[in-house]
């Protein structure tokens, strides 16, 4: 062959063998931590979920929901989140997208559309940048709610900062999260999408000596608080939503947990 294609012949061929080893090594890569977010799902989240009718509940690789049809949003939120998950780059924004797995039909993301809400995400994108696919399943419409940009930027945003804060200080934790779905503000779209009057998060943690947990409850506006002035009592938070949070730990433990606040366990 003639040296004058030989060479651009040659280079083309490294170039293409250099491009798929690249794509073999980060599907490698995803393929790992999906087997990873699978065992923590199947071997801890689990043991964790709130108390939910059975026919709600949804379990994604990175996150599991329980689904209320008529607020048009999932009533929690529960994933775990470890030390070695905060890494990454920031991935290309998705669209969002109806999520097909839950059986009763979850909201269009057109509700949200020049409604003067954000579409809030309950289990961050910014958790789930490990990987594309965990990334790109924090997108579906079941994982969001309706939040103003202020709440959603603001106070909202700091929380989940914390949280990831703590993620790095204590290895691996628990979150639970939606908005409070009773009373709702308002409702916008043709689906008539709950707007939430407050938002909760609930941390918990494993320790020396049991669990630990802190619950947040947020009112939906904005705010310059420091976090811990909305820190309450799991059996007060469960006095707001009606949700059962830990049903499957043991009861001496989950009453020791529901009836304090727990700051001292937790560092700001």
């Amino acid at each position: 062959m003639n040296r004058k294609y030989t060479y651009p012949l040659v280079m083309m061929l490294a170039i293409a063998a250099i491009y798929i080893g690249e794509k073999y090594l980060e599907k490698q890569e995803n393929t790992e931590f999906v087997a990873t977010g699978r065992v923590i799902k199947a071997a801890e989240l689990s043991y964790f979920l709130p108390q939910s009718e059975a026919n709600t509940i949804v379990h994604h690789n990175y996150y599991s929901l329980s689904y209320n049809e008529e607020a048009e949003q999932a009533a929690w939120v529960a994933y775990t989140l470890t030390k070695d998950q905060l890494r990454g780059e920031d991935q290309s924004r998705p669209y969002f997208d109806i999520d097909p797995a839950v059986s009763t039909g979850a909201a269009n993301w057109r509700n949200y559309k020049n409604s003067g809400y954000d579409r809030g995400h309950l289990c961050p994108a910014g958790d789930r940048k490990f990987s594309t696919q965990a990334y790109n399943e924090t997108f579906l419409t079941s994982n969001i709610s309706p939040q103003l940009h202020e709440f959603n930027s603001g106070i909202w945003n700091r929380l989940e900062n914390q949280v990831r804060d703590w993620a790095r200080e204590y290895d691996t934790i628990t979150v639970v999260t939606a908005g409070v779905l009773n009373n709702p503000l308002k409702t916008i779209g043709s689906e008539s999408v709950f707007v939430p009057r407050a938002f909760y998060k609930v941390v918990l943690r494993k320790t020396n000596s049991g669990y630990t947990c802190v619950a947040f409850l947020i009112p939906h506006s904005e705010s310059t608080k420091n976090l811990n002035e909305f820190v309450i009592t799991l059996d007060a938070l469960e006095a707001s939503t009606g949700i059962d949070f830990f049903p499957k730990l043991d009861d001496s433990i989950e009453k020791a947990m529901e009836q304090k606040t727990n700051l001292s366990d937790w560092q700001f």
